[in-house]
């Protein structure tokens, strides 16, 4: 394993743009603005809501969809995690970080380039599928080159990228908080946040710009309201089999019992649904979940406390394991049958036809169901520790809020 010298701060003949000093009064007088990316997304509208909360100007970078401009994107988004208003203190700047030009005249992008001390790169595309390699390359790498352009042609002294803690790509045991030599991946998201990593670090030395990488494992919604704006990760599988649940119930409702027979679906009387459902699991694999509401104080703290640069993992010590999974969702859901069995003993070609249907489905989260990588966190923990910012256990209690949220905006889905 090679790990990459330290390419984060003097590493460019300490030609840094700002002093330890500088960046912390700047902050402590709220004169720091901060550029953000991804605000229409899950974590990023998050972000511009904590930075916003904390006095700072907040500046944000969207295009408009769906004829729908950004201003009103964002206010939606405000608007949904229960914010009276947009804060004053957020400029919404129309753009785009597919053009080189960030989609700006000459003037707008000099004009922002001076009003841009610090930038938070969340904007990313999560996908998965090899068939969509050439967009995701586009927005997780290409897109970068556009942004990090930009941060050298402006007085940024400090960019914040959001990578994610599956970087370290497919690797067993201990995953070190470094830039680590990796070449081989699970999926096209890992290595091009891969690639992301590597490409900010070599620029922002060169420009003499510190940066941070924060690597969040899984997140999930808000601990204490299940609130969400994305029901993929954790909740897909879980969405599949109360699809599945509820489709068979209604056949059997309607007396067509052939199928839900075929499938080997039975109900009680109570409406329980028994599902004969082996899922492979790893005996010391499971999945590492963290609550949006933990990510964001984590990425404050470490943002304010970590002014050196560096990796850093945003991740849960207590890994969930597939079993404990199974049962919160048969338990909240009822529904019996459904098991956590080892490789060994769930060969293909003995899988059931309810089985090879719900694989389909899950095929593209079976690695993060059974994940047996360990996210070393010793640098992330001890900030988190001095500011009393623990991660919570994923239980049953926060599993149940989670459900209740999903069920009640019928897990993302316009009625």
């Amino acid at each position: 394993m090679r790990i990459f010298a330290s390419p984060f701060l003097h590493q460019n003949g300490g030609n840094i743009r700002a002093t330890d000093n500088e960046i912390t009064g700047k902050r402590q007088s709220k004169n720091t603005g901060f550029l953000l990316t991804g605000a229409t997304g899950f974590l990023g509208i998050h972000l511009a809501e904590m930075l916003s909360q904390q006095g700072y100007t907040v500046i944000i970078l969207a295009r408009p969809r769906d004829n729908t401009a950004p201003e009103e994107r964002i206010k939606a988004l405000f608007d949904w995690l229960g914010t009276d208003g947009m804060p004053s203190c957020v400029q919404i700047v129309p753009g785009d970080l597919n053009r080189s030009d960030l989609g700006l005249s000459w003037n707008d992008y000099h004009r922002l380039a001076a009003g841009v001390d610090e930038i938070i790169h969340c904007a990313s595309d999560t996908s998965f599928s090899e068939r969509k390699r050439a967009q995701i390359e586009k927005a997780n790498v290409e897109n970068l080159h556009h942004l990090l352009d930009f941060a050298a042609k402006s007085r940024c002294c400090f960019f914040h990228f959001i990578s994610t803690a599956y970087a370290a790509g497919k690797r067993r045991g201990i995953c070190p908080e470094a830039l680590v030599d990796t070449r081989s991946f699970f999926n096209v998201y890992e290595e091009t946040k891969y690639r992301a990593e590597v490409t900010a670090a070599k620029r922002c030395s060169r420009e003499g710009i510190r940066l941070n990488i924060y690597r969040p494992s899984i997140v999930y919604g808000n601990s204490w309201t299940g609130k969400t704006l994305r029901f993929n990760a954790m909740y897909y599988p879980v969405k599949i089999l109360v699809f599945l649940k509820n489709l068979y119930h209604k056949k059997h409702r309607e007396q067509d019992l052939e199928n839900a027979d075929k499938m080997g679906i039975s109900f009680s009387a109570d409406g329980t649904a028994h599902m004969p459902i082996r899922i492979e699991a790893s005996p010391s694999g499971g999945i590492n979940l963290i609550p949006v509401d933990f990510f964001t104080a984590a990425f404050s703290a470490i943002m304010e406390t970590a002014l050196d640069g560096g990796v850093f993992h945003i991740t849960n010590d207590t890994i969930k394991s597939i079993s404990d999974f199974i049962h919160y969702t048969q338990t909240y859901f009822h529904i019996t049958g459904i098991q956590a069995v080892p490789a060994e003993d769930f060969p293909p070609d003995k899988q059931s036809s309810l089985e090879i249907l719900f694989s389909r489905y899950t095929e593209v989260y079976r690695q993060y169901m059974q994940d047996e990588r360990i996210f070393d966190n010793t640098r992330a923990a001890a900030i988190l520790k001095q500011k009393g910012i623990s991660c919570p256990d994923f239980n049953y209690r926060i599993f149940s809020r989670c459900m209740r949220y999903a069920e009640a905006v019928n897990w993302g889905n316009p009625s």
